[in-house]
Parts: structure tokens; C-alpha cells; sequence
């Protein structure tokens, strides 16, 4: 925490005192001290608010980052009094308020502490800046692990570590930069087996403590605003993400053809060499879905504009492609060029969309056109305008946004300065306030205007910065990272930290942004990105002129690229299950070891395994010329993907590595569907599904979801939600098949009239429909 004097800077620190009254309104309760007032709302048993006004004020309640969707459950609760605290209780947890001075002890119906304040609340005057700084520190209970915080590029067991959110372009960050691009302020505590998270909802540059300076304590601060934070209680890791996805809003399906390959480089230019890079896929037949254009399709850099010379044709283009099976996906950065001849400029100018300094002036900045004005997206109106410019992209055929350098980012000054004034929806604030949320909000507007003119097909979207719940409307990308072996495993744990903050739909740049990798480099990360929802590679070749698609290292390594991209593509039915299920109930899509076997210790501190879904483990090679891996299987029967051997877990194994082979393995019971061979998704017109059954004499449920792949009906009813079941003996193999009923009909290329069943054990066996 800060040193702190009565002069300068800070102030010194203000303390509630003890508890003068109190009262309750509805699921609301409300303590009094003499300057502090402490709000508790119940929202559901198991969630809880607490928001103090430090002296006396409340702020005005609004946030960028709940869902408007979040519901307050019907709850058993109510307050008693006691002679030292208040005791409020749910029905799944008692809160103790003490009556000297608000700390907060938090346990469950058998007594047990899950969180306890330490210090508490209390706060300071900012002097030099104004506002307050809010603190809050908890105590840390015997053997207590920490997750969550977002892309944070370090271990992923916290404890130990200090981080904070003030979303920054970090170009080639390396392991425990700090701070990076997202801003999520949430995590997660694990200690004697039971989870709950804290989500601290202030958009002010944020500080979070997990025992680095006091070994005892952790902290949460921030710079300005109010102490408001939400109590998620579990106790299992998983119910945890999904009750603060209950609170920030869960993720609308994507297109398929968005968890389908993707290829970008900065830049494929001009239009015939975008043109070959589509042939060569076709030609070699390696699948992809998606060509992304970078800044250099521009005339000038300038956004929303098509470069005369290298793209004079758009449209056509983008019809030669579409006939080829390719979505094209084009960059858009807040940067608005200075030139008077610019529409955009000149519309943002005459309705004063542009955000300003203190005095008055234009924030202006230089980015990749030159001289640069910036729109202000916290302005309601801004964003209105700013989804409305995307019509003309939509109308030549992108079906895709890519939105970058949104932090803000400003070459020189790094960003804004703090005096930049915003209009937060009403509020009128400085940069302090508004920074963290600016690439949040730039890509919700994206993303609202390609919903509008893409309706009824569903829009794609990809953000470098965000703010909690940006997985209502956007993707994201690692950023700007590395060709080396460091930045694979960097890459393996910000997929997963990511996940289990809310986001699943986040891959990295295949191969590293920065430099040039090797083919044995490359086909390693791609391995590893086939099991990441967004599998997109990307470069910088532009400052080298090395090129970096599947077939550019070699035939050897072409083979085991393309080996691998054909897999992602067999798997799909898989992965669009996983992400139905993430989409409904928040469930992460990746999902570290201690998320899947929290009462194992032996899983909190690994980062080198991880599950995607309910049923594949993964573990990338993560080293050059690795011949073997030792791999930590969790508790249960495991095949291994490539020979079906099978292990039990509990235990470290080692497995051969050899480069077309990665260490995965499928949980016995399970059900992988599998699609047959295609080039891009809308070749799916098959007749056939291969359902891989792994045997047990375990009981195992698996789920297949089918619907149109693009567009709205599933929410209409035109999907199938298929459950599987297995329960088999030594005699015999049994699996059973339910199909939800559904109101609508499904076209023949979404229900396939044929499914073909492999078991993993060569008995005698059956299925049968519930």
C-alpha cells in the first residue's frame, strides 16, 4: 500500500468507527458509522455487494461492466443482531459485520471462514489529483491460492504477486510484465478446498495485493471512485466464473466459421497477393475460414476507407473469396486522421464526437496516419455514430472487425494524458476514470453496428483492450507477443487466466507478432491453438519479409501443420458445444487444472495442463526438441487421444513427444463428435458425424449442440441440444441417446441423418434413444 503523509500527495488514511444505526430496504442493508456508510445487497445466496460511501456520499450506481440481464434470485435471508456484530445470513453463507468499525467476516452454514477482512475498509484524500484512494485488504487463510486478473502474463496460482489494471500497449512484453492490455479486476481465492471470488467494479487504475508486501494480507485499491465489489461464493472454482458471469453477462454464440483457422499478417497487400494466400490453402488443402487485413488495406491508414491502389475492387474481391469459402476481416483503430477532406473527420468535428484536453483542445495524438483525433465512446451518442460507419463495410461484404491500438494507444506519449475529458454516459470525467473502459466501449459499438447491418447473420468481432464483460460482445488476442519458446507457454497460461475471468473466446498470435519462429516453434503453437477458441495466426513479416503461413517452414512441418488444422476442424463439433455451453451458463471454455480438481493440491501451481471442455486435457510441448513430457493427469480414467492407451490419474506420466504428436487425452466415458474432412465450414453439407465413444464402466454424460452455425434461430428454438450417456460393463458397451424437443425445423445441413459410433473398446455394444 502507499506510504502515506497528512501533506502532499496523500492524505492520511480514514478508518470507519463503530456502527451508530441501521436499516433495510427490500434486499438491501445499510450501516452507519460516522462518516462511512456501508451497503450490503443480497443478490442471491451466494452473491453479495458491498459498496461503501467513505464519507457519507454515495456516487452515482452505474457500471460499464454488469449486465443489464442480472438478476436478483428469491433468497431466504435476513439480519440478526448481536452485541459485538450484525450477523446476516443466506442460505448458503452468514456475513458478520462488526460493530466497531464494518469488517466483514464471510463464512459458510458450517462456520468455516471463506474471506475475512483484515484492515478492511478505509480510505484517503487524493491532494494532487482529487477524489479519494479506496482501499480494502482481506486476510489471507492457511495455504489460500489466488486466480483470475485477466491476461496477466505470469503463473497462474497469484500468491505472492502484486498487479495491476491500466490497460497498456505492451509491445513484446515478456513474463510478469505488468500491466497489459485488459482490465479485469477479478479473482479468485481457493484455500481447504472451497472457491470464492471478489469482483472490484472501479474503472480508476486499479492495485491488487496477493501477500507480496505483507505475507498475511491481500489488497485491493484504486485511485478514485468508490469501494464496490461483488462476493461470489462457490465453493466449487467453476461455480464461481459462472456466478460473475451471471453479474457481467455471458458471451453470444459466435459464427462457426470464427472458430474455424484464421490467417493475418501485417500485411497482405495488395489484393492479388490476398488473393494467392487463399489459392495456396485451397491448393494445398490445408482449412481455413478467415483472411484478416491489416492496416496497409487503407488509403492513407485512414479507417473506413479502401486503399485506391491496392484494393481498388473491394467488393469483388471479397465475392472472388466468399466464393472460395474465406470470411474477410478487416482492422479498424480509434485513430481518426487530422485531414479536413476526411468524412469521418469532418462528422466527428461537426457534432464534437472528438474527445478533449481541460482547455478545450483536441485530444490529438500521432498513430499509424499521422496526426490523430480520437472519438470519445463513453459518449452514448459517439458510439451511435461510431456502429453506424460500418454499413459501408458491411455492404462490400466484411464480415468481421478487428479492433486495435484501443488501450488508447499514442505513439510517444504511450496514451492519453490524464486531463482528457469524457462523458461517461452523462458524468463528465477525466482520462483517470475512463481509460480502462475506452477499448472496452470502442468495441461494444463496434460490434453493435456490424450486428445491425450483418441481421440475421451474426458479427465477429476481435479487441485488443476491454474492461469486465467485454465477452458480451467482442473476442480478444493475447497482443503483441513473441516469436519464442517463453511466449508459447505465455500463451498457453493468458488463454486460460483469460477464460476463467469471464472471456473464453481469446487465442494469441500463432508462431509470435515479434520475430520469426522455426517450423519446430511454429507447428508446437499451433498444436496448442488448436485447442484455444480463437486459432489465428499473425505476424509482423512486413518488417523482415518472411512470410508465415502453414506451408512456409518446409514440407515437413507443412505436414504436421496441416495435420493439425484438419484435427481443429474435426473437432468442431466439440468446440461449438463447449462454447454453447459457456454462452449459457458462463462456464469457461479453458479451464486450468485446479478449476477441474480443486481439492487436489498438486494442481494449483501447474500451468502446463489445462482441459477445454468437459472431456479433452492438453499439454503442449513447450520446449525445443522435446523427445518426452511429464504430464499430471487429475483423478479418473484418461485415454490417450493418439493410441487410446489409458492411464489413471493421480499420478505424473510421462509421454513420448514426437513433433506430429502433443500430449492429449480424452476422459473415459466420453462422446468426441467429429466432423468428416472439410476445407472451411460451409462445407458441412455431409451426411455422416463420427461420434468417438471412450468406454467406461463409470457413468459419463456428454452433449453434442447443433444449429445453423450463422445466424439467430437457435435462439427461436432451432437447434438440437443432444445428450449422450454412457454406462457400460465388462460384458457389453451401452449408449444412450436423448434429443431435446424443439418447436422449429432444422435444415438438413444442420441435423445430420446418419451418426457413425466407434467405441474404444472392442465389445459388443449398442445405443439406444431415452
Amino acid at each position: 500500500m502507499q506510504v502515506t503523509t497528512s501533506s502532499g500527495k496523500y492524505s492520511a488514511k480514514h478508518y470507519p468507527d463503530n456502527i451508530k444505526d441501521w436499516k433495510k430496504e427490500g434486499n438491501y442493508f445499510y450501516f452507519y458509522t460516522t462518516e462511512t456508510i456501508l451497503e450490503v445487497r443480497i443478490i442471491s445466496d451466494k452473491i453479495v455487494r458491498f459498496r461503501y460511501a467513505a464519507d457519507g456520499n454515495f456516487q452515482r450506481d452505474f457500471s460499464y461492466a454488469v449486465s443489464d440481464r442480472l438478476e436478483e434470485s428469491p433468497v431466504n435471508f435476513g439480519l440478526h443482531e448481536f452485541e459485538e456484530n450484525f450477523e446476516i445470513y443466506t442460505e448458503a453463507l452468514r456475513i458478520y459485520i462488526s460493530r466497531d468499525d464494518l469488517r466483514l467476516t464471510i463464512t459458510d452454514l458450517d462456520g468455516c471462514i471463506i474471506n475475512q477482512d483484515e484492515l478492511g475498509f478505509h480510505w484517503q484524500y487524493y491532494l494532487q489529483k482529487g477524489g479519494k484512494i479506496v482501499y480494502c485488504s482481506k486476510q489471507i487463510q492457511e495455504d489460500e491460492c489466488f486466480f483470475g486478473m485477466g491476461d496477466k502474463p505470469t503463473d497462474l496460482n497469484l500468491h505472492g504477486k502484486r498487479m495491476e489494471n491500466f490497460g497498456t500497449d505492451a509491445y513484446g512484453f515478456q513474463k510478469d510484465t505488468d500491466p497489459l492490455y485488459r482490465n479485469i479486476p477479478f479473482y479468485y481465492g481457493l484455500h481447504r478446498g472451497k472457491a470464492y471470488g471478489i469482483f472490484f467494479d472501479n474503472t480508476f487504475r486499479t492495485i491488487f495485493d496477493f501477500g507480496k508486501e505483507r505475507d498475511n494480507a491481500t489488497s485491493f485499491w484504486a485511485r478514485g471512485g468508490e469501494m464496490n465489489y461483488y462476493f461470489i461464493y462457490g465453493p466449487e472454482l467453476l461455480k464461481v466464473a459462472e456466478g460473475y458471469t451471471s453479474i457481467t453477462g455471458t458471451a453470444e454464440l459466435p459464427p462457426l466459421w470464427a472458430l474455424g483457422y484464421q490467417q493475418c499478417r501485417w500485411s497482405y497487400y495488395p489484393d492479388t497477393r490476398v488473393k494467392e494466400i487463399a489459392a495456396e490453402f485451397r491448393k494445398r488443402e490445408i482449412p481455413c475460414d478467415v483472411i484478416h487485413l491489416d492496416i496497409d488495406y487503407m488509403e492513407g491508414f485512414r479507417c473506413f476507407t479502401w486503399s485506391k491502389e491496392g484494393f481498388p475492387e473491394p467488393a469483388g474481391l471479397i465475392k472472388e473469396l466468399a466464393a472460395q469459402g474465406f470470411k474477410v476481416v478487416v482492422i479498424i483503430d480509434p485513430g481518426i486522421k487530422v485531414d479536413p477532406d476526411y468524412n469521418i473527420y469532418k462528422q466527428g468535428i461537426q457534432n464534437n464526437y472528438f474527445c478533449k484536453r481541460a482547455d478545450g483542445a483536441l485530444m490529438e495524438g500521432d498513430v499509424w496516419p499521422g496526426k490523430c483525433v480520437f472519438p470519445d465512446y463513453t459518449n452514448p451518442e459517439v458510439r451511435k455514430w461510431w456502429a453506424g460507419l460500418f454499413k459501408d463495410l458491411v455492404d462490400v461484404g466484411v464480415r468481421g472487425v478487428w479492433n486495435d491500438m484501443n488501450e488508447p494507444a499514442v505513439f510517444e506519449m504511450g496514451t492519453f494524458p490524464e486531463d482528457v475529458r469524457h462523458d461517461y454516459d452523462g458524468e463528465a470525467v477525466s482520462h483517470r476514470k475512463a481509460h480502462n473502459v475506452y477499448g472496452h466501449l470502442m468495441s461494444k459499438a463496434t460490434a453493435a453496428g456490424m450486428k445491425k447491418y450483418l441481421m440475421p447473420n451474426r458479427p465477429f468481432v476481435i479487441s485488443r483492450s476491454c474492461y469486465a464483460g467485454a465477452q458480451r460482445w467482442t473476442s480478444f488476442w493475447t497482443g503483441d507477443n513473441v516469436s519464442s519458446w517463453d511466449h508459447l507457454w505465455l500463451a498457453s497460461v493468458q488463454a486460460q487466466r483469460m477464460a476463467v475471468s469471464g472471456i473464453s473466446f481469446v487465442g494469441s498470435d500463432i508462431g509470435g507478432f515479434i520475430g520469426e519462429p522455426d517450423g519446430e516453434l511454429y507447428v508446437r503453437w499451433i498444436q496448442l491453438a488448436v485447442f484455444h477458441p480463437l486459432m489465428r495466426t499473425h505476424s509482423a513479416s512486413n518488417e523482415t519479409g518472411f512470410n508465415q503461413e502453414p506451408w512456409s517452414f518446409g514440407t515437413e512441418y507443412e505436414a504436421v501443420a496441416k495435420k493439425f488444422i484438419q484435427l481443429r476442424y474435426s473437432l468442431l463439433p466439440y468446440l461449438y458445444t463447449t462454447f454453447w455451453q459457456y454462452s449459457r451458463f458462463g462456464t469457461p471454455m479453458l479451464r486450468p487444472l485446479a478449476f477441474v480438481a480443486q481439492h487436489d493440491k498438486q494442481t494449483y501451481d501447474r500451468s502446463h495442463e489445462f482441459m477445454l471442455g468437459d472431456s479433452l486435457l492438453i499439454s503442449h510441448v513447450s520446449e525445443q526438441g522435446m523427445k518426452e513430457k511429464e504430464v499430471y493427469l487429475p483423478e479418473g480414467q484418461w485415454y490417450y487421444y493418439w493410441n487410446d492407451q489409458t492411464y489413471t490419474g493421480g499420478q505424473v506420466i510421462k509421454i513420448a513427444t514426437p513433433l506430429d504428436e502433443m500430449p492429449l487425452f480424452v476422459k473415459a466415458g466420453a462422446v468426441i463428435p467429429n466432423y468428416p474432412k472439410i476445407q472451411h465450414v460451409d462445407e458441412r453439407n455431409t451426411e455422416e458425424m463420427m461420434l468417438h465413444v471412450y468406454y467406461s464402466t463409470e457413468e459419463y454424460s456428454s452433449s453434442l449442440y447443433e444449429d445453423a452455425g450463422d445466424h439467430y434461430g437457435y435462439k427461436n428454438g432451432q437447434y438440437n441440444d443432444i445428450r449422450f450417456k454412457q454406462r457400460s460393463e465388462k460384458s457389453h458397451f451401452a449408449l444412450r441417446k436423448n434429443t431435446s424437443a424443439n418447436t422449429m425445423q432444422l435444415t438438413e445441413n444442420i441435423i445430420f441423418p446418419y451418426m457413425a459410433y466407434r467405441s474404444k473398446r472392442k465389445n459388443t455394444y449398442w445405443m439406444e434413444t431415452l
